[in-house]
């Protein structure tokens, strides 16, 4: 009797579980998550945590089996989560909005109904103009991750993802350079006696700050190329030491390419594509064997020469060069960057909630506006209409008359 009343008092003194009470939304969003098919994609757009969130909010979550599982989540977490799962597409279709973290296929597309969100990157290469007006056809609200802005005027995913992709470009850059990818067996950074390789980037924006720290990190010798001043001065005071910067000079860019090792390309553009800063008639003269990795492939690459290429297959060989072009870089630390994508897209969806609708929030915050290219059936990314021709209608016009 003694020890039982004694393990008894002892249990009450631990500390018990309890649940975070959340207060309800406004409206409640129905929200689908489609397992991933395409670009060895491995990440997902809600990890369990923001689900238990969401769901704790009263908004409803699908999610497709296995959707999360290369992120090693399993469908029992989102389960526990709160999350319905299952096992046909076109379940997870019939939700009002629709979160992927690659752009979904033309095939993908034939499951969407007037008035659904999509919320997906945009991949400029991989999109067509029937592509477009599948979307339009479909009245579709589509908004690309990578222009969706914060209040500070900020691209929120595309920082994090950049924060990754700067890190893992530069182990990219060391591994391809090593005998074991059949690079010409070169050290990123130098020994005794062996000067160090050289990482030419081209940008100063948050890729090329982490890709500068990985790359001095192992002791490899950095030079920075970009047009707006500030952000060399802002590099610099981040990185905490005195770097070689320049400003885009086509003459200085070919001298120092000529002797790069590895070459980064890191723009990012507000509403296009990005500027080419490299041609192929500079990539002509590099060193056979160097590297380029382009992050902003997705974009369109500041570099000529670059195409995407994927994990499966993620190098080519053009002018003796090898090219690099993967777009979804993060995938490779896929957890990671699922959570970091989850964090932001849950604060989204949480001030979606409160508010009322998707359209109340579309109306009151010009950053997400922003990331909108199609609205309703009609083409609202003036770069979108003018590569493809389609024409092109002012979102905030059509916000304002309420169509």
């Amino acid at each position: 009797m003694t020890e039982q009343f004694y393990f008894a008092e002892k249990s009450q003194l631990l500390t018990q579980a309890q649940l975070l009470a959340f207060e309800h939304a406004k409206s409640s969003l129905k929200i689908g998550i489609p397992k991933e098919t395409t670009l060895q994609e491995n990440r997902v757009a809600l990890v369990p945590h923001s689900v238990i969130n969401l769901v704790a909010r009263g908004h409803e979550i699908v999610i497709e089996s296995e959707a999360g599982l290369r992120s090693n989540y399993s469908d029992h977490e989102y389960s526990e989560a709160g999350a319905q799962i299952v096992h046909d597409p076109k379940s997870v279709y019939e939700c009002d909005i629709i979160l992927k973290v690659a752009p979904p296929t033309q095939e993908e597309l034939q499951f969407y109904r007037p008035n659904q969100i999509l919320i997906s990157p945009l991949h400029l290469p991989m999109i067509s103009a029937d592509y477009i007006q599948l979307l339009r056809q479909k009245r579709v609200t589509s908004l690309a991750m990578e222009y969706m802005q914060s209040d500070d005027n900020s691209f929120p995913i595309v920082r994090i993802m950049s924060e990754i992709a700067g890190l893992a470009v530069v182990h990219t850059a060391a591994e391809l350079l090593s005998d074991s990818k059949n690079g010409k067996g070169i050290l990123l950074g130098g020994i005794s006696g062996v000067p160090p390789a050289k990482v030419v980037i081209l940008g100063a924006g948050v890729v090329a700050e982490y890709a500068t720290r990985a790359a001095l990190a192992l002791g490899a010798e950095v030079r920075i190329f970009e047009d707006k001043i500030h952000r060399l001065i802002r590099i610099q005071n981040r990185i905490g030491r005195q770097l070689y910067t320049s400003a885009f000079n086509p003459v200085t860019i070919l001298q120092q390419l000529m002797s790069a090792d590895v070459v980064i390309g890191a723009m990012h553009s507000k509403t296009g594509r990005t500027p080419i800063i490299v041609t192929e008639e500079m990539v002509m003269k590099m060193k056979s064997g160097s590297v380029i990795i382009d992050v902003s492939v997705d974009q369109g690459g500041c570099i000529e020469t670059s195409e995407i290429t994927s994990h499966e297959r993620p190098t080519r060989i053009v002018h003796g060069v090898v090219h690099y072009g993967v777009p979804n870089i993060a995938s490779k630390v896929s957890r990671t960057a699922s959570i970091g994508i989850s964090n932001i897209i849950t604060t989204f969806l949480q001030q979606a909630g409160d508010s009322g609708s998707i359209e109340r929030i579309l109306y009151d915050h010009k950053g997400l506006r922003n990331g909108i290219y199609t609205y309703k059936g009609c083409l609202t990314n003036e770069y979108l209409a003018q590569r493809f021709g389609i024409k092109y209608t002012n979102l905030d016009l059509l916000l304002t008359s309420g169509i």
